[in-house]
């Protein structure tokens, strides 16, 4: 049985379905959601089997188009007669009554189904036209279509972990785009790509805090709620994991769903196959169910009792419902809790693009020349340029720079992370007590006590959640940090762009700061805080009962970068550039009304910055992990004290830097200055730089901002491709051709390498590794990465390494495997005999291979490997036209 809507009868509009086909309002045909057309008429159809003989009957017009079809010849009318309740009657019907019976029944579910879809849609509908940006239900709400503006989302390539810091994945999404991309639309995701065969069930879309992915999912449910699109689907159920996560008690996947949308309790169940039904599981990383996919109980039955953990990943299998369509988005390091077998699509939300970001300022700034001059100032700023790629940060900025740029007396225009957030803090303060309190202050900077004491204890909360990991938090939380629920629920009605308490869909409580960003600012200020006021160490694993160590702000501030080195994702970078930021006394006199005002003078505050920069300039000398290297220049950017970087840019400026033998710092500076820059590098030649080893080392993550890097000859080893391997891994790097030849890397150092290029997003096309000290060893790992589904490599360069022949033999499984797309490869004085010759032969004739180019020159082969070879040459499926021996052989 399939039930699909179609929508009112008699229009000639078309709608678009969530797969991004339009729908055309004719009863010839309908679009399905996977994008196949349906063909069939609008009315029922059913086959009934009585005494083996089929009985059919023309159908009366129905008012409605209908929603459920079974098999038949030609639709039988409805009938709208009573029915008979009485046993004997009823076993004394003909096959033509129980027809006009069973339809009565199906005609009755259809008017059912369609007054409950829309009871939902009106529903969905209210909650969803205005949106908060950052504000709770308390505060004055926009309407959605007022201020959405478009996101730029494109396919996301694996469902894999990324746990790198988020800050550091936006900083890659900043670069200009050089290659192609496809863009997909919202409410196209479940619209198969170019060169995708199959239907698709399941999107995971992914994306960094506040980049917009509920707004993503608040647009697909609007634009369905009212009508305009996916007017294929009959229920769409947006659960936010959130909501999700408070249900303790054990239901059916139909009592779940009437918990959430009680005008379901009207139908039984929704039944496999019988309508397009819609789930968008909002957040999964604010999941706190175990999601045990592996040893959950199998369930197939929607009204069987069960743990909301077993109903998920049953749902998300597709033991549960498997035609229903499933929509989950999740920040990219929670993505790898979905196994990847049971995801058909990735896509990623980028955000705003820089155009988008001015659509975004014009539209939220009324006065356009003031949203010029916000623009204009984003712009300057390439640390701010980058944050605006988040929305919520769009917002940030909109709210600050408004508020200063249109005072008589105008504050310095913030420039830095750190001044912004505390201009934004400020601010929301006194536009809560003006609202709420008619405050008339003349100094935005003095601060009430229970303002102070609230936002002390907002920070406490946001360091200790921000140590374990948390987003989100419940009532559990909040009493376990010594905050009154209803004190923080008085002060979300206040001061909602702080700290948001939200009622979920069956208004139950949770809390959270607007942003992941509100958050580590928050968590800086109680860590600065708790060492001004009592000298306290918050990273010190102390007991609540025992006395925390005495520290004073320099040794904070060492403890602190520790701390934020020790982290293998960086879950601390943005945490660190606040702390350090706010220890400049200009930012403390911008929040003294909150901090302690120690008395200390200008020049011993400056001297505690003197040691920090100092301490981070010997870090910066000493530390191996060029990515981590990178956040500390961030954080002298913050402490305004980038001496190294501005004379770096200079050099670089005045064409000068090629005649200066550059120290290992050195070359940390460059390599964060080629980072941050928005443009993308055509070429980037290592030999360039006049350096030692370690500052080669340096400069590697350069490599992920460049289409073409030159490496070749830069004494690098197998140390130096775990570097590469973590380039290799960033998403959207433009890179597409690695030299890496005359470099002692060694089999251990491909195996490294062999590990990124796999990566699904990877897009590596031409791999040089002459002369690197190889041998048959590695040739298993490049032929998976040949065979490899995810692999983009056309041009493999593999001459002056002792492969020998059983190496060959290894990688022409991988040359005639079907995913594989090489077309050249180099095999020049790599030890091989005639004995191989007979591999590259079945690579040659093999339908499979795309070899075009193959380089064998001195090697010994001998004549009978010649012949050998020849074979393969002559096949028809062979597709070489260019042979080198001792000299090039071109083939007609």
């Amino acid at each position: 049985m399939s039930l699909s809507l179609g929508g009112e009868e008699g229009t000639t509009a078309s709608e678009m379905s969530l797969s991004g086909e339009r729908e055309e309002k004719t009863t010839a045909s309908k679009i399905s959601l996977s994008g196949e057309r349906e063909e069939g008429t609008t009315a029922s159809k059913i086959t009934q089997d009585t005494s083996s003989k089929s009985v059919q009957k023309p159908r009366a017009e129905s008012p409605t188009t209908s929603l459920l079809s079974m098999k038949s010849d030609q639709p039988p009318a409805f009938s709208q007669e009573p029915l008979p309740d009485d046993n004997k009657e009823v076993e004394s019907l003909d096959s033509e009554d129980v027809l006009k019976i069973t339809h009565n029944l199906l005609d009755r579910r259809c008017e059912t189904l369609l007054t409950v879809q829309q009871n939902i849609k009106t529903k969905l509908q209210h909650k969803y036209q205005h949106i908060s940006e950052g504000i709770g239900h308390h505060g004055n709400q926009s309407l959605f279509k007022d201020i959405y503006t478009e996101l730029y989302i494109t396919e996301g390539g694996s469902g894999g972990l990324n746990n790198e810091h988020e800050v550091r994945q936006m900083e890659m999404a900043s670069k200009k785009q050089t290659t192609q991309e496809t863009s997909i639309k919202c409410n196209d995701i479940f619209k198969p790509l170019p060169g995708q065969d199959k239907p698709i069930r399941t999107v995971l879309t992914k994306g960094i805090a506040g980049i917009g992915k509920t707004v993503s999912v608040q647009k697909v449910v609007l634009d369905w709620a009212e009508g305009k699109t996916n007017q294929d689907v009959l229920f769409m159920f947006p659960l936010p994991f959130r909501d999700l996560n408070l249900k303790k008690d054990q239901y059916s996947l139909m009592q779940l769903l009437s918990h959430y949308f009680p005008e379901l309790k009207e139908i039984d169940s929704i039944e496999d196959g019988e309508t397009k039904t819609v789930f968008i599981f909002d957040g999964l990383d604010e999941c706190r169910l175990p999601l045990d996919f592996k040893n959950n109980e199998k369930c197939c039955d929607v009204t069987k009792p069960t743990s909301v953990d077993v109903l998920l990943t049953n749902l998300i299998k597709g033991n549960l419902l498997p035609s229903a369509l499933l929509w989950i988005t999740t920040r990219p390091a929670a993505a790898n809790q979905i196994p990847l077998e049971c995801i058909d699509q990735v896509t990623e939300v980028r955000g705003f693009n820089d155009p988008q970001k001015e659509v975004y300022f014009r539209k939220k700034i009324t006065d356009q020349n003031l949203a010029n001059e916000i623009i204009t100032h984003m712009k300057i700023s390439r640390s701010l340029h980058i944050m605006c790629h988040i929305p919520v940060f769009c917002w940030i900025t909109a709210t600050v720079l408004e508020m200063i740029l249109n005072e008589a007396e105008k504050d310095e225009v913030p420039k830095t992370l750190t001044q912004m957030y505390s201009h934004f803090m400020l601010i929301q303060i006194i536009v809560k007590n003006r609202k709420y309190n008619k405050a008339t202050e003349t100094n935005p900077k003095e601060l009430s006590q229970s303002d102070k004491e609230m936002i002390l204890k907002l920070a406490k909360l946001a360091f200790q959640q921000l140590q374990k990991g948390n987003l989100i938090f419940y009532e559990e939380d909040l009493r376990e940090c010594g905050l009154d629920v209803t004190e923080a629920s008085e002060y979300s009605a206040l001061c909602t762009e702080i700290f948001k308490e939200e009622s979920g869909l069956y208004q139950d409580k949770v809390y959270s700061f607007v942003h992941l960003s509100i958050q580590e600012f928050l968590a800086a200020v109680h860590a600065l805080e708790s060492c001004l006021d009592k000298k306290e160490n918050v990273f010190s694993p102390t007991s609540d009962d025992e006395e925390k160590e005495s520290i004073q702000l320099s040794d904070l501030h060492r403890k602190a970068v520790d701390q934020a080195l020790k982290s293998e994702n960086g879950h601390l970078d943005l945490f660190l550039r606040f702390l350090l930021g706010l220890s400049l006394e200009s930012n403390q006199n911008l929040l003294r009304g909150l901090l302690t005002q120690t008395g200390s003078t200008t020049r011993s505050n400056k001297k505690t910055v003197e040691r920090t920069v100092r301490y981070l300039s010997d870090i910066i000398e000493e530390e191996s992990s060029p990515e981590r290297i990178i956040n500390l220049f961030h954080c002298l950017n913050e402490l305004g004290s980038n001496s190294l970087v501005e004379d770096m840019q200079t050099s670089l400026r005045s064409g000068t830097l090629s005649e200066t033998r550059l120290k290992p710092d050195q070359c940390s500076a460059l390599a964060y200055l080629l980072l941050m820059s928005e443009e993308v590098l055509e070429e980037f030649d290592l030999k360039t730089y006049n350096t030692s080893e370690e500052g080669y080392q340096r400069l590697l993550p350069v490599v992920k901002t460049c289409k073409r890097a030159l490496l070749a000859g830069c004494k690098l080893t197998y140390e130096s491709c775990e570097t590469l391997t973590s380039a290799l891994q960033t998403p959207n790097s433009p890179l597409r051709e690695l030299d890496l030849s005359y470099n002692d890397l060694g089999d251990r150092g491909v195996e490294l390498l062999c590990v990124g290029l796999t990566s699904p997003l990877r897009n590596i096309q031409t791999l040089v590794l002459g002369q690197c000290g190889l041998t048959k060893s590695c040739c298993s790992d490049l032929a998976s990465v040949l065979s490899s589904p995810n692999s983009q490599l056309k041009q493999l360069e593999l001459r002056d390494n002792d492969l020998q022949d059983s190496g060959v033999t290894l990688l022409s499984a991988g040359l005639e495997d079907p995913d594989c797309t090489l077309h050249t490869l180099g095999l020049g004085q790599c030890g091989l005999t005639e004995g191989c010759c007979s591999d590259l032969a079945s690579v040659l004739s093999s339908p499979n291979s795309q070899l075009k180019q193959l380089e064998l020159r001195d090697n010994d082969l001998q004549d009978s490997g010649v012949t050998l070879l020849s074979a393969g040459l002559e096949d028809p499926d062979c597709k070489l036209h260019t042979l080198g021996l001792a000299l090039s052989l071109h083939l007609a």
